[in-house]
């Protein structure tokens, strides 16, 4: 497995306006070969800005390394960076092999 993440450092003041451009945004990812899930994370206050995550979890590299060379990741991407800046620079890029994964012994009740 494979964790593609991206780093955002939103200015404080546009949160509201980053999640609603994520939310409304045309979704081509899941229907790619190899994808698993996708994650829109927020997390703590910074100063003048909030930092937020996006973390996909791939089959492997190679899927991940597919998505981006993809007619579907083109199209997700048409409109990235077009508007108002949102963020402070940007996004960074982290990616990681999964080595060990440890699941709960019992199901999760929902």
């Amino acid at each position: 497995m494979f964790i593609a993440m991206n780093r955002f450092k939103v200015t404080t003041g546009n949160e509201g306006i980053f999640e609603k451009m994520w939310f409304d945004r045309e979704i081509h990812i899941d229907r790619v070969p190899g994808f698993v899930a996708f994650h829109l994370l927020r997390g703590p206050a910074g100063e003048g800005h909030v930092l937020y995550s996006t973390h996909t979890l791939w089959q492997d590299r190679a899927a991940f390394e597919a998505w981006t060379r993809s007619p579907e990741f083109h199209a997700a991407h048409r409109n990235a960076g077009a508007g108002v800046a949102l963020t402070l620079g940007h996004p960074d890029f982290e990616g990681f092999e999964i080595i060990q994964e440890v699941l709960p012994a019992e199901p999760v009740a929902a």
